[in-house]
């Protein structure tokens, strides 16, 4: 199985490669979505029906996806390995994240408006406020952080989950795979949604989405730092890895500023590496370009762990 694995894992990135996002009306991520919206309102109880909607529907998207691995593996091990990697696609994401950014990164300075209109895909906050380099700031730190929910947090619970289906005799394990996938990107959709302290109903979600979170962002943490080729800049990080309000997402960003130079920021909120200039366009784009090989790295090493 750990052939299927691998494939599956080949099949994703290729995807990611070549097609980049699922159109919207396909993309099961958007009708996970859907599902989440009526949760999104005032309720009486509001951190009662968020924990069970943070209980509930991350299991309904795992569910989802090990029937359709389970359903494909009896037509055979190849089928399986393409129905998993469809599912990793889906909830993995790379070229996406790196176009947009770079974007951004490149128009911020001559059509700042376009780069105001992109941004929203990336980030939260006003972009009405943001001069140039703040824009750049902006779609540098989304990369960095959304390298750790977008693509290891899936492709790690795939592995892992696989690796340990296997070893303990679950069967079919690239069915459990393909669920741990799903069930984590349930995780990630649901606080995306839900996760903000204006909203009571997301509280549960954002506190699950902080334990899954733990490891995948100081795991993106450490490819950043071997792809910029800067091995010491996650324990260097680690001062301004706490300032931001998430407990895992200032790892990624700290040590993609410490490893490049740069100092990234979201006014009023944090301030990462405050000593050095906001990323310019060279090295905005050089940031990118790191965060990309990140994910190359991690799809590679995912490839490596799920070999025997």
């Amino acid at each position: 199985m750990s052939e299927a694995a691998v494939l599956a894992i080949a099949l994703a990135g290729g995807l990611d490669v070549l097609v980049g996002e699922p159109p919207n009306r396909l993309h099961p991520v958007a009708y996970l979505g859907r599902l989440v919206g009526p949760v999104d309102r005032a309720w009486s109880r509001p951190r009662l029906v968020g924990a069970l909607a943070a209980a509930v529907i991350p299991v309904l998207a795992g569910s989802l996806a090990w029937l359709v691995v389970a359903g494909a593996l009896r037509a055979g091990w190849l089928a399986g390995a393409l129905a998993a990697g469809l599912v990793l696609f889906s909830t993995t994401s790379l070229r996406a994240l790196v176009e947009t950014a770079r974007e951004v990164v490149e128009v911020a300075d001559a059509d700042p408006d376009r780069a105001r209109e992109r941004i929203p895909a990336l980030v939260g906050r006003d972009p009405e406020t943001l001069s140039p380099g703040e824009l750049r700031s902006g779609a540098v730190e989304s990369a960095a952080e959304n390298l750790a929910d977008g693509l290891l947090a899936p492709l790690l619970a795939f592995v892992v989950a696989t690796r340990f289906a296997t070893a303990f005799g679950a069967t079919p394990a690239l069915a459990f795979g393909a669920a741990a996938a799903a069930w984590v990107k349930g995780v990630n959709t649901l606080d995306s949604m839900l996760g903000y302290r204006s909203k009571p109903v997301g509280w549960a979600s954002a506190r699950l989405d902080d334990l899954v979170m733990a490891v995948p962002a100081r795991v993106a943490a450490v490819a950043i730092a071997i792809a910029a080729r800067r091995p010491g800049a996650v324990p260097d990080a680690r001062s301004w890895a706490r300032e931001p309000p998430s407990p895992n997402s200032g790892w990624p960003m700290a040590t993609l500023a410490v490893a490049l130079g740069v100092r990234l920021t979201k006014p009023g909120v944090y301030d990462l590496n405050p000593g050095a200039p906001v990323p310019d366009r060279e090295t905005g784009a050089r940031a990118v370009r790191t965060v990309a090989g990140a994910g190359v790295l991690s799809m590679l090493a995912g490839g490596v762990m799920a070999w025997p």
